[in-house]
């Protein structure tokens, strides 16, 4: 294929929403965005597509990974709701629970203050909270404790985005630093569940079945 060919399909998977780019330097770099493929699976999909939906996020897993050290996934989602609301749900504790696997988060949300999600068998993540400017910047440290592969991977840095448009936001994650490890392809599926999640919830009130 072509440059220009690759060029073109990048940009209409771009424009519906599959795939996000990042400028760096002077190179692009695009990511896969399995959220819109996880909110089809949550509606329409039934359990028995499983299989599949797993192999899109090995594929996902294998396209972007390097002989770094270190990898970098990143997400996006339109919701429709005001950027306020969706910080308070990214940050209540009353609320997280709703969305993120049961865990409530715990924090003063200042800048250098700790934060943990606490679940039924204790804390689930925890980390610290590197920059913070509400309702559009949320920067912290990400350390895993639902298991020991997951405590292996050790710490990364998460960052939320929250950028008004119009009557709806677009919500962007980057979840970088991270070990190439194959197990991180497991995050893949908890992000994109928690945002579809996130989406439902401020959307229609409801909640989806983990």
């Amino acid at each position: 294929m072509t440059r220009f060919g690759v060029m073109k399909h990048l940009k209409i998977l771009e424009e519906a929403g599959l795939v996000t780019s990042e400028k760096v330097g002077r190179s692009k770099h695009h990511y896969l965005n399995p959220v819109p493929i996880q909110l089809v699976y949550d509606r329409w999909v039934s359990r028995y597509a499983q299989p599949f939906t797993n192999k899109l996020t090995e594929l996902k897993f294998q396209m972007e990974n390097t002989m770094s050290n270190t990898i970098k996934h990143k997400y996006q989602i339109f919701i429709k709701a005001p950027a306020e609301k969706i910080w308070d749900a990214l940050t209540n504790g009353e609320i997280t629970p709703s969305y993120y696997f049961g865990a409530a988060v715990e924090s003063d949300w200042q800048a250098g203050s700790p934060y943990s999600y606490e679940g039924s068998r204790g804390t689930f993540i925890d980390g610290k909270v590197l920059e913070i400017d509400p309702p559009h910047k949320l920067v912290q440290t990400f350390t895993a404790h639902w298991s020991d592969e997951a405590k292996a991977i050790g710490e990364s840095k998460v960052t939320w985005l929250i950028e008004q448009e119009e009557d709806a936001c677009k919500l962007i994650l980057i979840h970088e630093d991270l070990k190439n490890d194959p197990f991180v392809d497991g995050f893949y599926e908890g992000w994109t569940r928690i945002i579809s999640s996130l989406k439902t919830l401020l959307e229609t009130g409801e909640t989806l079945t983990h």
